[in-house]
C-alpha cells in the first residue's frame, strides 16, 4: 500500500488503516509526505514512514517503493502521476481518494471512503484478499 500523506486527508485513509490486519500481517505500508501530514494520523507500527518535503518528493519516495508483483496494490492518493504504475500494475489496484485523476480512475478501482463508505473498500478487500471481517 503507498500512501501520499499529503494528498488525502485523514477521513479517507482511516476507514481503509481500520480494515487492515493489526499485526500488519501480509501487508507492506509505504507512507511519505510532509511532517505535517504524517502528524494527522496515529500510523501502525508496520508502517514504513518517510518524511518528504518539497513538489513531488513523496510522489518520487512512493514510486521507488513500489515492487511490481501481481497481488493486490492499493495506492491513497488522487495524484495522477500514479496513473502509469496503477496502470500496469500486474494485480488488481485500489485507488482511496476523493478526487481521483481521470487517468487513474481509467486504471483501478476508486472508491472514496467519506462519500462511499467503507463498504466498498470492505468488498474490495475481501474480493482480493479474502474477508477482512
Amino acid at each position: 500500500m503507498l500512501v501520499d500523506a499529503d494528498n488525502v486527508a485523514p477521513a479517507r485513509l482511516l476507514p481503509l488503516l481500520g480494515l487492515l490486519p493489526a499485526d500488519g500481517r501480509d501487508v507492506r505500508l509505504m507512507v511519505s509526505g510532509r511532517d505535517a501530514a504524517l502528524a494527522r494520523v496515529r500510523w501502525p507500527a508496520y508502517a514504513e514512514v518517510v518524511p518528504a518535503t518539497g513538489w513531488q518528493r513523496a510522489d518520487v519516495v512512493l514510486a521507488a517503493a513500489y515492487r511490481p508483483e501481481t497481488g493486490p496494490l492499493v495506492v491513497v492518493s488522487g495524484d495522477g502521476d500514479f496513473a502509469l504504475l496503477a496502470a500496469r500494475h500486474d494485480g488488481p489496484v485500489l485507488v482511496v481518494s476523493e478526487a481521483a485523476s481521470a487517468r487513474l480512475r481509467d486504471a483501478a478501482t476508486v472508491v472514496d471512503p467519506v462519500q462511499d463508505g467503507v463498504g466498498p473498500l470492505r468488498r474490495w478487500l475481501d474480493a482480493v484478499t479474502g474477508p477482512t471481517g
